[in-house]
């Protein structure tokens, strides 16, 4: 016996020594099984004929497998938040100039030019970042704590997630915004270890859903999904059978305890005709009589006596 190795060698050898026998092989169609073969040199020679093989399966289920967009790390539905960047009131102040004297009696094209619709958007960005640390903060002069940081971090986040939507090319901001998302994760994972009651009170107040990294990672491939939804198509397809043959057991219920009964009374009138003692009695009977009542109320039958 040739194995297949063996075989695709010899036909690459006969092919490139002599063509004219493969094309002699090929012209009377000289077959063996699934190959070709021919006789050269005292030899019994084998060609395989690999025509009919396919390059890969082709399941007739009618199962179809998409593969899943995929979601930017960068984008709110994967970082966890919950809102997009909120619109700021432009009439206020930038940080620095809320309590100045001066604005408070200026006139009134001043205090626009001091507002921030003429300022840049930095201003804008640190004004918004300033109102989640205060809003979490523990005290008046609190910059450290963990949920002053986190909130810092949710609006530099929701900063340039709002940039990127516009210049979504941009390298720079999208690398920096990476980094700052995974650092808020860990502060984050590290928040829920030590303080979990602050941990959720945290979440809720900066909107956000804590979405760590899976423990076990794997990539999403065509042969597994497919796998899967073989697997749960099969199901589908045992569950509707089973769900099929106890309907059909359900309506034969009622035919089975009325011969049932039949069979039981006739079984005791032949003991008793050969004078043996009965096997059953008539409370056997009745059991069976009020199973197949309480079946036909169950069922809405009413049977006519």
């Amino acid at each position: 016996m040739f194995s297949r190795l063996r075989l695709l060698h010899l036909r690459r050898y006969f092919v490139l020594q002599n063509e004219s026998v493969y094309s002699f092989v090929s012209q009377n169609n000289i077959t063996h099984g699934s190959s070709k073969c021919v006789v050269f040199n005292d030899r019994y020679m084998v060609f395989p004929d690999f025509s009919s093989h396919t390059r890969g399966f082709k399941s007739d289920l009618k199962i179809k497998w998409v593969r899943p967009t995929k979601v930017p790390c960068v984008k709110p539905e994967k970082s966890g938040d919950l809102k997009p960047l909120p619109q700021v009131d432009l009439k206020q102040y930038p940080l620095g100039f809320e309590k100045s004297e001066e604005l408070k009696d200026a006139d009134a094209h001043v205090k626009r030019i001091f507002s921030l619709e003429f300022m840049p958007r930095n201003k804008t960005m640190a004004f918004f970042r300033a109102d989640l640390v205060n809003s979490v903060k523990r005290h008046a002069l609190d910059r450290s704590s963990m949920e002053a940081r986190i909130a810092a971090m949710t609006g530099g986040i929701r900063d340039m997630q709002a940039s990127m939507e516009t210049c979504s090319r941009n390298k720079k901001t999208k690398v920096r915004l990476k980094e700052l998302i995974d650092k808020r994760k860990k502060y984050l994972k590290y928040l829920r270890r030590w303080d979990y009651k602050r941990f959720e009170w945290l979440l809720e107040k900066l909107d956000l859903v804590f979405r760590p990294p899976p423990d076990h990672f794997h990539w999403v491939t065509r042969k597994d999904s497919l796998r899967k939804l073989t697997d749960r198509y099969c199901e589908k397809i045992k569950e509707e059978r089973l769900a099929s043959y106890r309907e059909s057991l359900e309506s034969q219920k009622a035919a089975f305890l009325q011969e049932k009964a039949a069979k039981l009374k006739w079984i005791i009138e032949e003991e008793e005709a050969c004078g043996i003692k009965p096997s059953f009695n008539q409370n056997d009977i009745d059991k069976v009589l009020k199973q197949l009542k309480e079946l036909e109320i169950g069922q809405g039958i009413i049977r006519e006596t």
